[in-house]
């Protein structure tokens, strides 16, 4: 699977289109279409990692693992809240483990 390929399954996983997603990060019209032939490299590529909450050698296939879809769009949706809820969500992700080692202990 190509950089590209990747790029456009994170897309449509979220609805949107390459160039919808070139607008929203600010690239160019059809620059992330250069992908199909060309190894991405620099800024883009961080930009498009970041907006997609995945790694770099992800998008560059060399990590294979992939975060679930639903994970990865509730860590976008975390990076809009503000500190405290911020906090308290962790507070409430740190019980939830606690509980389920616990569960798995007994």
């Amino acid at each position: 699977m190509t950089a590209f390929d990747r790029l456009k399954k994170l897309c449509d996983e979220q609805g949107i289109s390459v160039n919808k997603l070139e607008e929203k990060i600010g690239l160019g019209k059809n620059t992330l279409y250069s992908w199909k032939k060309n190894t991405p490299k620099g800024s883009n590529l961080i930009k498009v990692s970041d907006y997609f909450n995945v790694s770099t050698d992800y998008l560059l296939g060399r990590e294979v693992e992939e975060i679930d879809p639903e994970v990865r769009s509730l860590a976008r949706d975390i990076q809009s809240f503000d500190p405290a809820n911020r906090a308290l969500l962790n507070d409430i992700i740190k019980s939830m483990k606690q509980r389920g080692k616990k569960a798995l202990d007994e």
